[in-house]
């Protein structure tokens, strides 16, 4: 079942919209943006999560009651928990990365923060992050959310998404356009 991005990006953003919509309301947009984040851990952290999230071929039964027992056993509650739950009855959970990246910007948004995107190839130190924020809240001329991953594939440097603008300084993406450059040169 082939999903096209912005098909993905749509459900994704109205989803996020109303999730941050109910968490405003019962002034719980912190709590509801952490659970988030423990749940996108889980899904990294896991190839089976992943299937379970990405397959069509699991019914959405099944799926709910993955997911019900998974929330359970995390101890992702309340708003979160029935939200995921909800999503997983409506057969959407292939938007949740989606979901999840859309409610930190609504949220961040809200908050009168510019959401950034941070992939980096190792771990940065709590100097590296605070260097980094300082130097993103400069550029972007008001505070910035960062929200670092570990992408071990960059192999060094980071790859930096704030708004529409994107900032690759990877290892990787030079490697590329080097490898580019040297064939067209032979």
């Amino acid at each position: 079942m082939a999903q096209s991005g912005s098909m993905i990006s749509g459900v994704a953003e109205r989803y996020a919209g109303s999730l941050h919509e109910l968490a405003s309301q019962a002034n719980s947009v912190a709590k509801v943006e952490s659970e988030l984040s423990r749940f996108e851990t889980l899904i990294e952290g896991s190839a089976d999560m992943r299937r379970l999230i990405e397959s069509p071929v699991f019914s959405a039964e099944d799926q709910f009651k993955a997911i019900s027992a998974i929330v359970d056993k995390a101890k992702i509650t309340g708003l979160t928990g029935n939200f995921l739950r909800v999503v997983a009855r409506n057969r959407r959970l292939f938007a949740v990365p989606g979901m999840i990246r859309a409610f930190r910007r609504i949220a961040a948004e809200a908050r009168g923060e510019v959401a950034a995107e941070v992939s980096s190839a190792h771990e940065l130190t709590a100097a590296q992050r605070s260097e980094l924020t300082a130097a993103l809240k400069t550029v972007a001329g008001k505070d910035v959310a960062v929200n670092l991953t570990v992408d071990p594939t960059l192999l060094g440097g980071m790859v930096v998404k704030m708004g529409s603008r994107q900032i690759d300084t990877s290892l990787k993406t030079k490697l590329a356009s080097l490898k580019l450059a040297l064939k067209e040169v032979g």
